[in-house]
């Protein structure tokens, strides 16, 4: 019976059969991929806090004082070489701690524009699980939802506005009933899915070699030795900052004697 059943179906029902199967594959390893990279992005983020607390803010005081040494070497030498000198160091100083410590403000102020607010909403208005025809369209929409909002959270207007444009593009585009129609439809949405697969791809790559992942790598490998890395970077800017304040001593206390003896020399 199933064989008569099979034999009756027209060529577009069994290549409709065949994509929908396509579809189901490649929508299930984009969900993979963007689970992996959520999880990176979370690893990612974690370790960067617990470097910003440890190192960060370290190298920012460090970057401060080297900044003020320089700053008072203008004073004793009056030259375009210390005052270029200066600049350098204080634009070093500034950069290091707005890395440091501009994360936590940025995300204590954090007030999407009206704009994304507005771009967010009308993705949402189209791919809410709630508006699902069956159950394969509910988890698919889930996963939707799930990056919409990971990408409002982030301000990413981009992938806000794909998600709409690929919405539109297989609702208003591709227009009719019947496996024809149905089968072009299926056949964007592969397409849209792998196209999101390789961005995710190149989005890991690119999260996997920045500093603060290799970084993470090594201190991983530390801790395999039982050395915890970060600790030891503290330490070290630790000492470098008591050789930093003592050398802004000895500068202040050669620029206030040179400004006693121009003083006495009036």
């Amino acid at each position: 019976m199933s064989a008569e059943i099979i034999l009756q179906q027209s060529p577009d029902d069994v290549a409709l059969l065949d994509k929908r199967e396509q579809l189901a594959a490649v929508r299930t390893r984009l969900a993979e991929r963007e689970s992996e990279l959520a999880q990176l992005r979370a690893q990612l983020k974690t370790f960067e806090g617990r470097y910003l607390r440890q190192v960060g803010i370290l190298y920012a005081e460090l970057d401060d004082i080297e900044a003020r040494i320089a700053e008072r070497e203008v004073d004793l030498y009056d030259s375009d070489t210390a005052r270029s000198r200066a600049e350098e160091a204080r634009r070093q100083a500034q950069e290091t701690h707005e890395a440091a410590f501009g994360d936590a403000r940025e995300a204590e102020e954090f007030d999407p524009p009206s704009s994304l607010k507005t771009l967010f909403r009308e993705v949402a208005k189209r791919i809410h699980p709630d508006f699902a025809r069956d159950d394969a369209e509910q988890k698919h929409f889930t996963l939707l939802m799930a990056r919409a909002n990971q990408a409002y959270s982030r301000g990413d207007t981009d992938t806000l506005e794909r998600m709409l444009d690929d919405h539109r593009e297989i609702s208003g585009s591709i227009a009719g009933e019947g496996a024809a129609a149905e089968l072009l439809r299926i056949t964007r949405q592969i397409q849209h899915a792998e196209r999101d697969i390789t961005n995710l791809d190149a989005e890991q790559h690119t999260l996997l070699s920045s500093e603060i992942a290799q970084l993470y790598v090594d201190t991983e490998a530390a801790a395999r030795e039982h050395r915890d890395l970060l600790t030891e970077l503290a330490a070290n800017l630790r000492e470098q900052i008591a050789d930093a304040k003592h050398r802004l001593e000895f500068v202040d206390r050669q620029t206030r004697a040179q400004r006693r003896q121009s003083d006495d020399g009036r």
